[in-house]
């Protein structure tokens, strides 16, 4: 009677056991079904995110580079706008003939920064502290003045000035704005050498430009009020 009862008992442990392990299956089973959306999500983010790098950075990185020279040019003379409307030096707070021809010629100016850096790193490819001074160096005595000279014609044509006009505007602004320049680049160009690898270098000085704009904006606007 008494062994019985005790397989009776064990039998009874045994169902108890065996339906907590059931539950607990069929709980850890839901909350499965419950994260594998989540987890698709994730993975098709990823894999969105992978696509988009690749179609940028890869495949259109010349079309990148020139989209985003001429938007970060627009938003940095966007933000000296907004500036000279608080110091109540525009009357409208936003001219957006001038942000088009800021942008436009950054649009333009983006090629040419482009084929610049991957020239630049075929002739200098490494990424040591000597190959980065060449290169800050070549950026200083080469690429700058160039830039700032084509940034200068190139406005001045869309404003419709004469080449001379634009000629005795470079001649009275451009120390200002080399100085500026030569102020603001070389500790940003020397994260650009040494960390970055070609395909990301304009676009990252293109946000870095983005900030130099609002000066180079108000070097080009200042005298125009």
């Amino acid at each position: 009677m008494c062994l019985n009862i005790y397989n009776a008992f064990l039998i009874t442990d045994s169902v108890i056991f065996s339906g907590c392990i059931l539950i607990m299956f069929f709980n850890n089973c839901l909350k499965m079904k419950q994260t594998l959306p989540l987890i698709r999500f994730q993975v098709r983010s990823y894999s969105t995110f992978r696509r988009g790098v690749q179609f940028f950075f890869k495949k259109n990185l010349l079309f990148t580079n020139s989209i985003t020279s001429g938007g970060f040019m627009a938003i940095g003379d966007l933000v000296q706008q907004e500036i000279e409307y608080r110091s109540n030096l525009l009357t409208e707070r936003y001219d957006w003939g001038r942000v088009a021809r800021m942008f436009t010629v950054g649009t333009l100016m983006g090629p040419l920064h482009h084929f610049y850096y991957v020239y630049l790193d075929k002739v200098l490819p490494k990424a040591d502290i000597k190959t980065v001074f060449k290169k800050i160096v070549c950026d200083q005595l080469f690429a700058s003045p160039a830039t700032i000279i084509c940034f200068f014609y190139g406005m001045g044509q869309l404003e419709k000035k004469s080449l001379d006009q634009s000629t005795a505007e470079i001649v009275h602004k451009f120390k200002y704005v080399y100085v500026g320049d030569c102020l603001f680049w070389p500790p940003v160009q020397f994260v650009n050498f040494y960390y970055l690898t070609t395909e990301y270098r304009v676009f990252y000085i293109n946000i870095a430009t983005m900030v130099f704009n609002i000066f180079l904006s108000y070097m080009k606007h200042y005298d125009q009020h």
